[in-house]
């Protein structure tokens, strides 16, 4: 039989192709590692497609930066302080009024007063244990046409309250409590103006006692109870201890009027003790505070009760100016009125205790800091 040498070629060719698909090898062996790494993610970028249609009342603008607007720093950065337990409050005060007449019909004298107060307070809280610190000073004055200055308000007072609470849940403390308060300057009984009624110490109250208090989370409210409390009256001028002023045992005299023994300076108490600080916000603007202190004593006189009380309404017309209407209330046993003296020098009458009311209405500046 004849065959093509053209379709043999091509049938060799075929045949050739076959045997190699079959029998040959990858030129890359199986065992080889790819050195390559894996990618997790593909980020792909893009230009910005340039925008053909700008919708009319569109305005585009390349950003700008400019200093032209930038101040320099005139403070200092605050730096990172350690957090303190401590709060402070800082305050001065001076309240203003007077009354001028000229030519004025109905009559009247020209008068000024002037009122000033400060009031510092240092005060710690954490966990457990809170130390609350606080001082205040008062004096005031009175100068009227046609008569000499007279003083108007005087006190000195210093309060520290040291407490314990067994967790941080609860508002209440073991407390111990010291309290202080005396006057600058010489009081008298107006319009005498020779003997003294009052002076420095004379008298100069002291607290000291243990108890327990609730206090408010927002510290507005203070509810001290002490059941074991002492009350020592201090009154160092002789002359008025030798009158047995303010409680303190007087002199012993002779039928001459003659001093045998001379009175005692001071006048020691245990009693029962409460007392109560409320501040609270009446309206915007307005502010009531109250302070309440009252006091029993188990030995001579248990059941009489002397009462200290303070009432204070603040107006604050803006940072610097405020409007204050105060009353102060004291009922002491010990504190006498209308004492009654004869012609030879010989007391007649102790007097008696009475009622003491001070109201205040000021006006002036005001600055914390």
């Amino acid at each position: 039989m004849f065959i093509n040498p053209l379709r043999k070629s091509v049938s060799i060719f075929i045949l050739f192709i076959c045997y190699n698909s079959i029998w040959s090898q990858d030129p890359i062996p199986n065992d080889n590692v790819i050195n390559s790494t894996a990618m997790d993610t593909v980020v792909i970028r893009r230009t910005l497609v340039k925008i053909k249609f700008i919708p009319r009342g569109v305005n585009l603008t390349n950003p700008v930066i400019s200093f032209n607007k930038t101040k320099p720093l005139l403070k200092e950065l605050n730096t990172f302080r350690v957090p303190s337990f401590w709060t402070g409050i800082n305050s001065l005060g001076l309240n203003l009024s007077e009354v001028a007449f000229v030519n004025w019909n109905a009559g009247g004298n020209n008068s000024v007063s002037a009122l000033s107060n400060a009031r510092f307070e240092r005060n710690y809280k954490f966990r457990y244990i809170k130390w609350d610190n606080f001082v205040q000073l008062k004096y005031g004055l009175n100068a009227q046409e046609g008569r000499e200055i007279r003083k108007t308000d005087d006190a000195f007072r210093f309060s520290s309250t040291f407490g314990y609470r067994r967790d941080t849940i609860s508002n209440w403390y073991y407390s111990v409590k010291a309290n202080f308060n005396t006057q600058f300057a010489n009081g008298y009984k107006y319009p005498d103006r020779t003997t003294p009624i009052s002076r420095l110490m004379s008298p100069g109250y002291f607290f000291l006692g243990a108890g327990t208090s609730y206090i408010s989370e927002s510290q507005k409210f203070n509810l001290y109870i002490s059941p074991l409390t002492q009350k020592a009256t201090f009154v160092l001028d002789q002359e008025l201890a030798n009158k047995g002023a303010f409680g303190v045992k007087k002199a012993l005299l002779d039928v001459n009027g003659n001093i045998i023994t001379l009175g005692e300076n001071q006048y020691v108490e245990l009693g029962f003790l409460i007392t109560n600080k409320w501040e609270t916000t009446v309206a915007k603007n307005v502010g009531l505070r109250h302070n309440l202190v009252l006091y029993t004593d188990y030995i001579s006189s248990f059941g009489n009760i002397d009462v200290d009380w303070e009432l204070n309404l603040n107006l604050k017309v803006n940072k610097y100016v405020t409007t204050n209407i105060g009353t102060h209330m004291i009922f002491d046993d010990d504190i006498l009125f209308d004492r009654l003296v004869d012609t030879n020098g010989i007391v007649t009458d102790e007097g008696s205790p009475k009622l003491q009311f001070k109201q205040l209405l000021g006006i002036g500046v005001k600055y914390d800091f």
